[in-house]
This record gives structure tokens, C-alpha cells and sequence, in this order.
């Protein structure tokens, strides 16, 4: 009874705080993308922290950033992290409050048929593979991305997995986007880590299993600008190598 009532309440609690900007990046999209961007940022900036803070007041949802190496953090940089769950954007998104993120995903979320999230993504820039197209279209996407990021001073988060995991264990990294990118914009690369995310990687489980999850994130380490396909691609794994101990480390009781 309390857990269905705390369902509702937060349902009812999102959909407030939600629908103003996904009504507003619906009207205006089509036709003035600098509003949009406000409408974007406003929703990163503000809706995706008090997101975390509802969960965590209604669901008992526990959330811990590690502030460890952040005093490392040059002023842009390159992400690499593992991927987990469709909340890891506003994981990140808050995980670097003083930085403008940008991720690279998968197209099926730039579609104006997603509510709220295909107009916010494409209006504030990020970059988005599809699956069908060839490699071509791939890079071309990647440089224009990696431009915008250069430009703007923009963070690029890059998750080498490609795909989300359902159990919490690292997938096969792929290289090709991070190379690209790297080769683009010659940018230090944060090695990061996240877990617990698998366990709501749904709807269904993100109600059943809030209350029983820590979700978190670190930075592990700082590699320079990896300039050489043989640099870019020691750091890829030894990036894999990193997260691989962390998530040991937590999964075996350390803090």
C-alpha cells in the first residue's frame, strides 16, 4: 500500500516538474532552437538534480559521487565510462555540475516521438549513432560532434560498451568512437566509473529496486591527450582495467 502510494506520488511529482519544459521544447523546436537550448539547460541544470532528489525523499534512493581526483580535472577532457542504466545521463549530467556535458548515444533517443528527451538532446547538441547508415554516416556524426565539443568547450562522454548492461558486468569496449573523437580534439581523458545503475535499468525495477541500490560514480584516473592510435588504445584498456578493479573493490563491501 505505502510503496504503491510513494509510486503515485512520484509520478505525480515528475510529471510537474516535467511537463512545462517538455510542453515548451514541443512548441517551440521546430522553429527557435535558441529558446530550446534555454528550455535544455534549464532541465539539465535544475529538473535532472531535483530528479535524484525526489527519489531519494520518496524511494530512499542513494546516490554518492566521489570527489577523489576531481582537484586533477582539467578545464575540458574526454569521459569514458562504463554504462548502465538510461539514468547514467543525468548521473553525469550532475556528477560534473560545473562542466557542460555532451554524450555520444544511440539514435533511437533523438526521436521527437520520446517525450521530453529526443528535443532535448538534439537542441543541446550531442551526438547520436544510428544503427543503420554505414560507417561513413557514423564519423561523419562523430567529427561534426567532436567539432561542437571543441567550439563550445564541451565535455564528450563516451560509453565504449555501445549498449547499456542488464547485469552489471563490463561488455566488450569498442574503440573506433573514442579514437575519433581523441584524434579530434587531442583532449585529456577522465576514466570513470559508475554501478548500481543495472538495477533500475528499467521502469518496472527502477520502482521495485530504488530503495535497495547505492548508484555511483568516481573518477579513477586522468591519462593525457592520447595522440597515437597505440596511446588511444593502452588507454582504452587500461581504462577497462581500472573500472573492472573499482566495481570489484564495491561489490566487495569497500566504501
Amino acid at each position: 500500500m505505502f510503496r504503491a502510494i510513494g509510486n503515485f506520488l512520484i509520478l505525480i511529482t515528475l510529471l510537474g516538474m516535467l511537463t512545462p519544459p517538455a510542453i515548451g521544447l514541443a512548441l517551440f523546436y521546430p522553429f527557435c532552437h535558441k529558446i530550446c537550448y534555454k528550455i535544455s539547460d534549464y532541465i539539465v541544470r535544475v529538473c535532472s538534480r531535483r530528479l535524484f532528489r525526489i527519489l531519494r525523499v520518496y524511494k530512499k534512493f542513494r546516490l554518492s559521487f566521489s570527489a577523489e581526483n576531481f582537484d586533477r580535472l582539467p578545464q575540458q577532457f574526454i569521459v569514458l565510462s562504463n554504462h548502465q542504466s538510461l539514468l547514467d545521463i543525468p548521473l553525469y549530467m550532475n556528477f560534473f555540475p560545473d562542466r557542460d556535458v555532451r554524450f555520444v548515444a544511440k539514435d533511437a533517443l533523438s526521436k521527437n516521438w520520446i517525450p521530453l528527451v529526443g528535443p532535448m538532446l538534439k537542441s543541446h547538441g550531442h551526438c547520436f549513432i544510428p544503427r543503420r547508415g554505414g560507417t561513413s554516416l557514423v564519423m561523419q556524426r562523430i567529427d561534426l560532434f567532436a567539432k561542437r565539443c571543441l567550439e563550445n568547450k564541451w565535455n564528450p562522454v563516451i560509453f565504449p560498451e555501445g549498449t547499456r548492461s542488464k547485469t552489471g558486468e563490463m561488455g566488450k569496449f569498442f574503440s573506433a568512437g573514442f579514437r575519433r573523437i581523441a584524434d579530434a580534439t587531442k583532449l585529456p581523458v577522465a576514466v570513470c566509473v559508475i554501478d548500481d545503475g543495472y538495477k533500475i535499468n528499467d521502469i518496472l525495477h527502477v520502482m521495485e529496486n530504488m530503495h535497495k541500490i547505492n548508484y555511483r560514480a568516481k573518477v579513477l584516473k586522468v591519462f593525457p591527450p592520447a595522440v597515437t592510435k597505440e596511446e588511444q588504445v593502452a588507454v582504452l584498456e587500461s581504462a577497462r582495467a581500472l573500472m573492472q578493479s573499482q566495481l570489484d573493490a564495491w561489490r566487495g563491501g569497500e566504501a
